[in-house]
């Protein structure tokens, strides 16, 4: 059965007075005067929305961007043994993968270290332009969309479990030794950054603009 479209009818929590706590998820009605108020539950600081959700969100992802060059540029894995030595970036290190017939790791490091971060910090970058310009458009597809790169962030640290576990096989061998690169550390904060701006960013944010779109209309 397809969901029914949305109508416009659908009212926020804010707009009812009502907000969760980020620690436990407890249910709290805001209080009619203005203030700070804690969770009945577990005494945290709730807030209607998250301080500063845009202004750090932004600021994460434009580190993770600014990152995300060095950690394709630089050689995230370094191997050496009597005959050569040399540097490999994530790219490279696919290739190689591939070409030795390990079909299954290149498309593993491929997927988790190109396409999910390309998505989460695309997906990011959508949801922040569409709440600055305050899109009433698709709020249902949004939130989907948040919950998408929530999900998909625990798996972004895949390439750097498949280098440290490289690291550790190949340095059983006497004649051969592997170093994680600068590109490794520039990939993990890429990974750190958008996990943390995933975690800053209010995805109520998409439903205020909704609800503002609604009082213009009446």
């Amino acid at each position: 059965m397809n969901p029914r479209p949305y109508t416009g009818t659908m009212r926020s929590a804010a707009s009812l007075g009502l907000l969760s706590c980020h620690a436990c998820g407890l249910l709290c009605r805001a209080p009619g005067h203005a203030g700070e108020l804690r969770c009945p539950r577990c005494h945290a600081d709730v807030h209607l929305r998250k301080p500063g959700s845009l202004s750090r969100t932004w600021a994460l992802l434009i580190a993770a961007y600014i990152l995300y060059i060095p950690a394709n540029l630089f050689p995230i894995l370094y191997t050496s043994s009597v005959f050569e030595s040399q540097g490999n970036t994530i790219m490279s290190g696919v290739v190689l993968f591939w070409n030795g017939g390990s079909y299954f790791i290149a498309a593993l490091i491929f997927i988790a270290s190109i396409v999910v971060p390309l998505t989460k910090l695309f997906a990011l970058t959508l949801l922040l332009i569409s709440v600055q310009r305050r899109s009433s458009k698709r709020p249902h597809q949004r939130t989907r969309l948040y919950r998408l790169v929530e999900f998909i962030g625990r798996w972004s640290m895949l390439d750097v479990y498949v280098v440290a576990l490289s690291v550790a096989l190949v340095q059983i061998e006497a004649l051969a030794s592997m170093q994680a690169g600068i590109g490794a550390a520039a990939f993990g904060a890429v990974v750190v950054l958008t996990m943390l701006a995933s975690k800053t960013f209010d995805p109520r944010l998409i439903w205020d603009s909704v609800d503002n779109a609604e009082e213009n209309d009446d």
